[in-house]
Formats: structure tokens, C-alpha cells, sequence
């Protein structure tokens, strides 16, 4: 296995400069003896690299409720590794659910307002520089031309200092009711995100940054990670999600899977997985999109998929649906697309989808052969949904309109595909499994600095 830890510093990989790295880094396409054009094997340099004081003090903080405004959530609780870095859940309890993955349930006496909106994404090789747009929709997303070198729904309350776009990323779900937050009435994080006070002192990003600064084994191990704190600089909320970032660039590095050896001239894979391979690089089609070393093209496709949460509305809008990338670019072209994921570990982070409505692959790649005729064929029995009391479940499914509006959308030709092909697709993506990634490399945590339980 390769090292953990590869580099010391961050210097010279800020979001500025960050869209000339992947451009220099970017494997080309190589070609097996079959005639399929397949990526380039990943290696070392692909990825962004970190130190292991900054890596450890990372992990600390990804599984610690202290992070969450009422203290009882961590960012694990709906990344966990034991769920694949997913939730095991079609659509997650954030802020006041109790439990782990399809154990998950609704506090009865804290119960949350509604579902997460959209399913909770694997965290898999976000430490690749190839990935420059993240989120379903793609509403974080590196853009040279900012001050910041980012661009996000935040725009100028966007702080300096992420040193990188998963960074960036990181902070959403803290300041999000349904996720970490929670509600205004119940903690000073969340009346400060409820009042748009974010920046500052007194703002949510200060707000959380002095809870950590308080711990004093926090203090000592962002000293360790970073001079500038050892030498007296109070710990910035941008440490936090800093060090965030490099314990999930590290943790959840993916490429030594069976389809990585196979690259790399090491075996070759054989039986169903070496058809699959063949139907996935070939008639099938898939690879047009989930192309590259990572298996995506992080573009957005309207794909018909079916939409059984509650939605993604502002709080002055009174619709259910979920339109995808066009709530970031506001062009109708771009309605119900959504952005392609990476397939590694594919097999471990069901259920599928952007509102994770199949936890059967077999019918997930039926319905993604033949957009259109699986949307209106969905069975629902196929979401993980654990009750929660007046949930708006299944509302844009029950619309006849809105169905056809998604349908609409779809702009690809179907695939016909036989049982025999989708399970030789199935094995393919067996392919893509990697027990030592899943494994772990730091794992989770015995305690963490604040005391607080964690999940495991």
C-alpha cells in the first residue's frame, strides 16, 4: 500500500492556482489489448498532500459532535465508514435523528423538521485534483476568478483561507438546520446562520472556532498542525475545515481496488467483471460520462432519476422539487441534471441516486439504461427510509406533471440491456471495490479531545 502520508505542507496547491495543477496532473486515456480506451493508472502525484499532524488533528475533528450546534452530531454520522463514507440511508436524519446508517431514527423529542434533500454522497478520492466542482448540483466549485479562488452560494461572506476546494466544502453542513446546526431556538450557531451572521466575532464561523479553541488538546494539536497557531494566531474557523479536508484527501484515498491492478498491468480481471468491463467501456456506454481515472466526468445530466424527498426550495418558495444544477446556474438547460459521481467503492455506498431512491443496483442500472420508462416505472419499496412523522415523502412522484417534467429533461438514448449484461455490470463495479481503502488507514477514533461520544 502507499504511504499515508505524502508531503508536509500544503504551500503552492491554494484554490487559485489550483485548475493549472489538475491540468498538469490529469492521466491520459491508455488502450488494453481488447481496443477499450481505458484511463491511465492513478498515481501518487494526482492527489493533493498533507501532513500526518494535520491529517490526525482532522480525523479528530470529523468525528466530533462538538462541531454541531447542539453537540450531537458529527460529520462522520452521515459519512461513516462503516456505510461505505454514505449514510447507508436513502435520504438522511441530520439534526435530530439518533442511531448510525438504516439505524438511524427520529428523537422523538427533538424531531427533525424533514429529511436531508438529497442523499449523502461518498467521500471517495476528493483528495484528487481532478475534482474541482463538488455537491449534487455543483454549487461549490473552484473559480480562479474570485478572491477567495471559489466559488459558493455564500459569495461575499465567503471567508479566506480554505486552502482548498473540499475545504470549502466542508463548512456547508455546519451551517445547514437540518444537517449540523440545528434550530435557532436551540443554540447560538444556529440563530447566528438564522440571522446571516456568519463572518466575525459573534458569527457562526467565530462561534464554532472558540468552541474548539477552548478544548486545550484541540489548542495543542493545531499548534502541532500549523506554525502560525504554535506562534500564538487564534485557531481560525478555516483551520478547522483545513484539517477537515486533509484527513478526507487521506482516509478516503481509492486506488487499489482490482480494477486498479488491472490498470496497472499487475492482473487482469476475469469472468463477469471482464465482460462488464467490456459492456461498460463498449456497448453499454457508461464510460461517455463516468469516464476518466476516477470514473466521472463531473459534469451534470439530467438522468431522469426519481425525486422522493422533500425537495430543495428557499424558505420564500412554496414548490417540492428538485431542479439540480439549475438552482446554481439559473439556465433552464441545465434542469434535473445533477452531477456525475465517482464509482469507486460503488458497491458499499448505496443507495443510489441524488435522492437515493434504489438501494437495488440491478434496478438502478436498468433505470439508468433507459431513463424515461424506469422513472415511471419506480417502485418505491426500492428507498431507505426510516419514519419520521409529517415527512414529505414521494410528493413530486404523486405530481404528474412534475414527473413529466423530469422526463422531459432527459436528453440521452436508452440502452437496451439483458439480466445477464446488468449483472455482468454489477461484477464490473465488484471491480471497483477496495477492501484495504474501506479498511481504513487512521480508522475511527477510541475518543476525541472534546469528550463527546462518537459515532461508531
Amino acid at each position: 500500500m502507499r504511504k499515508v502520508f505524502e508531503g508536509v505542507t500544503r504551500k503552492g496547491t491554494g484554490p487559485a492556482i489550483f485548475l493549472a495543477a489538475v491540468m498538469a496532473t490529469t492521466p491520459l486515456a491508455a488502450t488494453d489489448g481488447g481496443g477499450m480506451a481505458l484511463p491511465a493508472p492513478v498515481t501518487d502525484e494526482v492527489y493533493l498532500a498533507f501532513g500526518e499532524a494535520e491529517v490526525r488533528l482532522g480525523r479528530d475533528l470529523f468525528y466530533d459532535p462538538l462541531l454541531s450546534g447542539n453537540r450531537n452530531i458529527a460529520c462522520a454520522t452521515c459519512h461513516h465508514p462503516r456505510h461505505g463514507s454514505a449514510d447507508g440511508l436513502s435520504l438522511g436524519l441530520g439534526e435530530g435523528g439518533k442511531g448510525l446508517g438504516p439505524d438511524r431514527v427520529a428523537d422523538t423529542v427533538n424531531t427533525p423538521e424533514q429529511r436531508i434533500p438529497r442523499n449523502a454522497p461518498a467521500l471517495w478520492n476528493l483528495g484528487a485534483k481532478e475534482f474541482t466542482v463538488l455537491f449534487h448540483d455543483g454549487r461549490v466549485e473552484v473559480d480562479p476568478s474570485r478572491v477567495s479562488g471559489l466559488r459558493t452560494p455564500l459569495e461575499e461572506d465567503m471567508e479566506i483561507g480554505f486552502a482548498n476546494l473540499l475545504s470549502a466544502q466542508s463548512m456547508f453542513p455546519m451551517l445547514s438546520p437540518n444537517e449540523m446546526a440545528g434550530h435557532y431556538k436551540e443554540n447560538e450557531i444556529a440563530l447566528a446562520v438564522r440571522l446571516g451572521r456568519l463572518t466575525g466575532e459573534n458569527g457562526a464561523f467565530g462561534r464554532i472556532a472558540k468552541r474548539i479553541e477552548a478544548v486545550p488538546d484541540y489548542r495543542d494539536a493545531f499548534a502541532m498542525a500549523y506554525p502560525e497557531i504554535a506562534a500564538g494566531r487564534p485557531i481560525a474557523f478555516t483551520d478547522i475545515t483545513n484539517a477537515i479536508a486533509s484527513f478526507l484527501a487521506t482516509e478516503f484515498r481509492s486506488d487499489t481496488s482490482p480494477f486498479d491492478a488491472a490498470l496497472r498491468g499487475e492482473t487482469e480481471l476475469a469472468g463477469a467483471a471482464a465482460d462488464g468491463m467490456k459492456l461498460f467501456y463498449g456497448e453499454a456506454d457508461c464510460a461517455t460520462c463516468h469516464a476518466g481515472p476516477f470514473l466521472t466526468d463531473h459534469k451534470f445530466h439530467a438522468m431522469g432519476q426519481p425525486q422522493i424527498g422533500p425537495g430543495k426550495a428557499e424558505r420564500f418558495e412554496k414548490h417540492d422539487r428538485d431542479v439540480g444544477r439549475m438552482r446554481v446556474t439559473n439556465d433552464p438547460a441545465d434542469a434535473y441534471a445533477f452531477r456525475t459521481p465517482s464509482l469507486r467503492n460503488i458497491l458499499k455506498t448505496g443507495p443510489w441516486g441524488h435522492s437515493g431512491a434504489y438501494s437495488d443496483m440491478a434496478a438502478f442500472i436498468a433505470q439508468h439504461a433507459d431513463p424515461v420508462a424506469g422513472l415511471f416505472a419506480y417502485d418505491r419499496t426500492n428507498a431507505v427510509l426510516p419514519p419520521l412523522p409529517n415527512a414529505v415523502d414521494h410528493a413530486i412522484l404523486d405530481a404528474s406533471e412534475e414527473v413529466t417534467a423530469i422526463a422531459a429533461a432527459v436528453k440521452v438514448t436508452p440502452v437496451a440491456l439483458m439480466a445477464g449484461e446488468i449483472d455482468a455490470l454489477i461484477a464490473f463495479l465488484g471491480a471497483l471495490t477496495d477492501e484495504a481503502a474501506l479498511s481504513g488507514r487512521l480508522g475511527v477514533p477510541e475518543t476525541v479531545p472534546s469528550g463527546l461520544p462518537v459515532d461508531r
